[in-house]
């Protein structure tokens, strides 16, 4: 393409509402399976176990995202690897409407895992860099936006179809191709803001933290990892919560209760940037806290309402300690370092949004599902207070 047509490209804030939706089919498609994990279950025989590990290669397929393909777009451009990463996310939707069999639920959840792992990055970068100069950070806070907003909305998607419409474990992927194809053309018309370099450097980037800053790390990485795992914890057992201990079977509920907890992290995110960088993280952990022991007497008192306000509490947590974390880990490091250690921040996160779901799947094959949600709860309240600790301590010894 020539570089007039190049210019041509839609650029500014209408090529960051264009990549952000395209930015949120991917996400979307992300968490589609959560409402039908109790239909999976039934069809294949398999209990929570089995539930937490599908969900848990999901993570496994970001790292590898991160890790392998998250700074290739520094080197190659943008847009082709926005377009890798919808081209993943179309391919895992065809993967689940194939002929009923466990092992293409894993292949699936992976190759949605690799498409979030090259559009979380990429995505968030190029709205950034298609803002105006002085919209950046602004556009920081649509990237988060959209990202937890479309992670939200897959769930409701899915949950409303598999309620009220036909062939309830199809439809929504077949929904999901079309909108994936949509998202193709819209990335197809946006000016790509990075020109290939001569000479790409793809080798794998190496997980990195210096020294100086790893005080400044470890702070934000707890509060991130109490968070996520919430996450993980809403978008994989909440339909056995709703469904087993609280006898609400609606696949559609689980979608709502889901995207509340996402909606709520949107907010979270907004209030949080009206305040100081330890200032937010220090009341997303307090919130964190508060909302997990709501979730923990929900579970005891088998109560929806509690739930749900359960849900909103600790997704205003997560909002407000991700966005916070995520500002003070970016602001420490160095320039020439950064991308580095952004990337192990989000492993990190990742790790969290996995390895603790396990952790529950197996309690509940050992105990039950309302001993393992109150353990969970409070191993996370426990993080959170953790990072809480060593924010008061890193104030006392700055004073």
């Amino acid at each position: 393409m020539s570089a007039a047509a190049a210019d041509r490209r839609i650029a500014g804030w209408p090529g960051v509402a264009l990549v952000g939706a395209a930015f949120t089919i991917t996400m979307l498609g992300t968490t589609l399976p959560t409402p039908l994990y109790p239909i999976y279950a039934a069809e294949f025989g398999f209990g929570e176990l089995v539930t937490t590990v599908v969900f848990a290669v999901y993570a496994a397929g970001v790292i590898a995202g991160l890790l392998l393909f998250g700074h290739w777009s520094d080197q190659i451009g943008r847009r082709p690897m926005l377009l890798a990463g919808l081209v993943l996310s179309g391919l895992s939707a065809i993967v689940f409407l194939l002929p009923g069999a466990i092992a293409w639920l894993y292949v699936g959840r992976v190759l949605s895992g690799l498409s979030a792992g090259i559009l979380t990055g990429t995505a968030t970068a190029t709205i950034v860099d298609l803002a105006p100069p002085q919209g950046r950070a602004r556009a920081g806070l649509v990237a988060a936006a959209v990202n937890m907003g479309g992670l939200g909305l897959g769930p409701l998607l899915a949950g409303v179809l598999a309620e009220w419409a036909p062939s309830p474990t199809r439809l929504c992927f077949l929904v999901d191709l079309a909108l994936v194809v949509v998202g193709l053309g819209l990335v197809m018309v946006v000016r790509d803001p990075v020109s290939r370099v001569d000479s790409p450097r793809l080798a794998p980037r190496p997980l990195h933290v210096p020294a100086e800053m790893r005080a400044v790390f470890t702070r934000a990485a707890i509060a991130g990892f109490a968070g996520f795992a919430v996450l993980g914890l809403f978008t994989s057992v909440s339909p056995a919560f709703l469904g087993t201990v609280l006898h609400h079977s609606n696949r559609a509920l689980v979608g709502v209760v889901v995207l509340c907890a996402f909606a709520a992290s949107v907010a979270g995110q907004v209030l949080s940037a009206r305040l100081a960088l330890d200032r937010a993280l220090r009341g997303g952990c307090v919130t964190l806290i508060v909302g997990m022991a709501i979730v923990a007497l929900s579970l005891d008192a088998h109560s929806l309402a509690l739930l749900v306000v359960g849900a909103v509490i600790a997704g205003v947590g997560h909002g407000m300690s991700f966005r916070a974390g995520l500002g003070s880990v970016a602001g420490a490091a160095p320039d020439d370092e950064r991308g580095e250690v952004t990337s192990t921040f989000f492993v990190v996160l990742y790790v969290g949004i996995s390895i603790p779901v396990i952790g529950v799947g197996s309690m509940a094959s050992a105990f039950d599902l309302v001993t393992a949600g109150v353990v969970f709860a409070a191993l996370v309240a426990l993080l959170a207070a953790t990072a809480l600790v060593l924010l008061t301590r890193a104030d006392r010894a700055r004073s």
